[in-house]
Order: C-alpha cells, then structure tokens, then sequence
C-alpha cells in the first residue's frame, strides 16, 4: 500500500530532490520519477486540483473504471494507483505507476531505429489498438483509447500502453471537452480555451473512434520520418485489412497519403509550448 505521507513529501520537494521530469511532452502534467528514496521506482503523475468534491471522486471511480476495462479489453498497463491526495486541505489527483526502463519508450526508440524496426514497433503498437476496438463492443458506455505513439513503450517486441489520464470512460463528449480545460496545467490554456470551446472539445475525437487512433498513429509516424512515410502508409493499409477490417472503409481513404493534424491542434501545441515535433508540423 503507498506511504500518502511519503507521497506528500516527494510532491512537496523542490525539483532538484524531487527528481528528473520524464517528459514535458504532456498536456495535463509533467511527470517525474525521484531520483532516490521509496518512489524511485515510480512515476507520479500530479494534476490539478478542483473545487468541486463530487467531480473529483467521479473522477477516481471513472479511473478505477478506466483501468479495469483497459485490462478486460485485453490493454496490460504498469501498475498503476489513483489517489486524490489531501494537501494542505486540497484534493489533488495524483497517479502513481511503476516506472518502465528510459531506453524503452517508443517515441525516441522510432526516432533512431532502422525502418524495419520501426515497423515493428508499429505492428506492436497496432495489436494493442486493434485488440482493444475489437473487444471495446462489450462495454455499455462511452469509451476511448488515446494510443499515440508517446504513450508507449517498447520493449521484447512488445507495446505496453501507459496513459490512463484523462479516464476515457463514462463522460460525455461535452464534458470530456470542459475537462480538457480544467485539467490542463497551462495557465494559458485556461483562459483561453472557453473562447475556443467548441475547437478545444473536438481535440478528443480522435480517441473515441477506431479508426481514426489507427490513422493517428500512422500519421505520427509519417511527421516523426518523414522520409518512410510511404513505408508507414503501406503499413497501415496492410494492417487495418489484416486486423480491422470491420473498420477499413473509414481508415484506408485516411491512409492514402500521410495523415495531417487539424490545425487548431497544432497551433495549440505551439502556443502552450508543448514539445513534440510530430504533434506540431
């Protein structure tokens, strides 16, 4: 069971006790690892708190949910703890997941690898979204999947899907669209975003819909190597036949060329300072 007082501590902590930040890739919070002490062999994942109490422990029961049907659906995650952490009278949502080797995530492992490596590492990637769209039908409610190339590892010959937040379970699309305001840890983002609410809420569609995570993986291939983007292309249309083909009619016609972001996305990306060069060409 997780020390909450030493989980307070490590929070607590300047950044340099506090450890080395994982990636600074995200959107809601920058994960870190500590460097020593009973969490060093965890990533925490802190977001923002909210005023609202019946929200916030929707939130940890639709987690809860979130991680139970990702592993019903056939989806292995690292272990992985949700906490709505007390601090100095606030709840915080914090998750707390078992750290995977550095050299094993799968966005920097596609950017060096040879092409037939990075083949493989997208067959890898795509038996998990198709195994999980193809036993998504058993669940009575609304339910997504977010497999971007980032939120992978790679290891064994093998894709371990590690992002859990926010809960793709449960909410409408109208709330799912408030939450990408609220949770997002850019100040900017915030106060912005209500005047853009309807683009902001379009951001998730993606998630919601099989064949549009298989061409979004692809399509961040295609920006991360631009020159095998004809090799991820052909990949692509092999794989959604071999499969998903219930879903090929919506994904080859996307898998002609290399897939483009919408541009409202991008230019969010770019002006919230998010790295990331396949989420802002």
């Amino acid at each position: 069971m997780t020390d909450l007082d030493a989980l307070r501590a490590v929070i607590r902590a300047d950044s340099a006790a506090r450890g080395q930040t994982v990636s600074k890739l995200g959107y809601f919070c920058a994960p870190f690892r500590p460097a020593s002490g009973p969490f060093s062999d965890k990533v925490i994942k802190v977001y923002r708190g909210l005023r609202d109490q019946s929200a916030l422990d929707r939130l940890a029961q639709c987690h809860d949910d979130y991680v139970a049907a990702l592993n019903q659906a056939g989806v292995a995650l690292p272990e992985t703890e949700f906490h709505l952490l007390d601090m100095d009278g606030t709840r915080i949502p914090v998750i707390v997941q078992e750290a995977l080797p550095s050299d094993s995530m799968m966005r920097p492992q596609m950017q060096t690898a040879s092409t037939d490596e990075t083949l493989r590492m997208m067959e890898a990637a795509g038996d998990v979204i198709a195994t999980f769209w193809n036993n998504a039908d058993q669940f009575d409610t609304r339910i997504g999947f977010h497999p971007s190339i980032r939120n992978f590892a790679y290891f064994d010959g093998h894709a371990l899907f590690f992002d859990t937040f926010p809960p793709l379970i449960h909410y409408s699309r109208e709330e799912m669209g408030k939450m990408l305001l609220l949770f997002s840890d850019k100040a900017l983002m915030r106060w912005i975003g209500p005047f853009l609410q309807k683009k902001v809420t379009g951001i998730q569609d993606e998630w919601y819909s099989a064949p549009e995570t298989l061409v979004g993986l692809v399509g961040s291939a295609c920006r991360l190597r631009p020159n095998d983007a004809q090799a991820y292309l052909d990949w692509g249309r092999d794989f959604t036949q071999r499969r998903m083909s219930r879903w090929a009619d919506e994904a080859l016609p996307q898998l002609q060329e290399p897939p483009r972001l919408p541009g409202y996305w991008t230019g969010f990306r770019k002006l919230l300072g998010l790295q990331g060069e396949p989420n802002v060409s």
